[in-house]
């Protein structure tokens, strides 16, 4: 099992990756994300810490 955030309304979210291709260069990159469904979830990257949107309470992640 992954990494596991619990925000202020004390909801579970699970982090999640997927590998994108963007539109305007056709690079590939990786994106992170939230999600309530535990299953495929995956460690916190090194480098990266969780921050909370103070109104919404969905949590993001950002470099350190």
């Amino acid at each position: 099992m992954g990494y596991e955030h619990k925000n202020k309304k004390g909801q579970k979210y699970y982090l999640h990756t997927k590998t994108v291709k963007l539109k305007s260069t056709g690079k590939m990159q990786t994106i992170y994300y939230f999600s309530k469904d535990p299953k495929g979830s995956i460690d916190l990257p090194a480098g990266y810490k969780v921050v909370e949107n103070p109104k919404t309470g969905l949590p993001f992640l950002k470099k350190k």
